[in-house]
């Protein structure tokens, strides 16, 4: 199994549990992970330095937010239990990382956490924040499809916090996005990868009020 199949909806590799130990706002949270989903062995250094710079949701914090591309669920569960009063939903193509942040949400106590593939997660929901840690290499096609499918759902004052590495496109991907009309800017920089904001405010896309 190569790291680029982490993306099928049904991964062929037999599933072998690990273990990863995540830090949120200072609470030590085991999360289940295993192959055949993305950065099974480790939280991915993307990850990390998203959570670790992106403003985080506080224990006031209600609303809807999006988890898009959970994998096993380290983003979904960490928004979870920062915002206890929102709710997070949760989605990836892959069943096997579904099941896993499903388990890691239960297991966390994160009772917040609402689980899906994409299809699943009603039409008329709009998004607060959107999080994710974007699929790069399903190619560009495939990835301007999922963000011209998601970020449309953005709340009217709604931000999407992305984390892309420098050398798979980051600034090319920013410049996209922002000309396709929500304004996206370079919100940190670390580890080889940037952590995009994009803001529904001012957008200028089609069907934007």
């Amino acid at each position: 199994m190569t790291a680029e199949h982490y993306f099928s909806a049904d991964p062929a590799s037999p599933a072998q549990s690990r273990q990863i130990d995540i830090d949120v706002a200072g609470r030590p949270v085991r999360l289940e992970s295993s192959t055949g989903v993305f950065s099974a062995g480790r939280l991915d250094l993307g990850t990390a330095l998203l959570l670790r710079k992106a403003p985080l949701p506080g224990p006031a914090t209600t609303g809807t937010l999006l988890d898009l591309g959970c994998g096993y669920g380290p983003i979904a569960v960490t928004l979870a239990l920062s915002a206890p009063k929102a709710t997070v939903y949760a989605t990836d193509v892959n069943r096997r990382a579904l099941d896993l942040t499903r388990a890691n949400a239960a297991s966390a106590g994160a009772g917040n956490v609402v689980v899906g593939e994409p299809t699943e997660i009603p039409d008329h929901v709009r998004f607060d924040q959107i999080w994710s840690n974007p699929p790069i290499r399903v190619g560009k096609t495939e990835l301007h499809a999922m963000l011209e499918t998601w970020l449309p759902r953005l709340a009217g004052n709604g931000t999407a916090w992305l984390v892309v590495a420098r050398n798979l496109g980051a600034d090319s991907l920013q410049e996209w996005i922002t000309a396709k009309g929500w304004p996206t800017h370079r919100h940190a920089s670390g580890k080889g990868y940037r952590v995009l904001r994009v803001d529904q405010h001012n957008a200028t896309h089609a069907g934007s009020p």
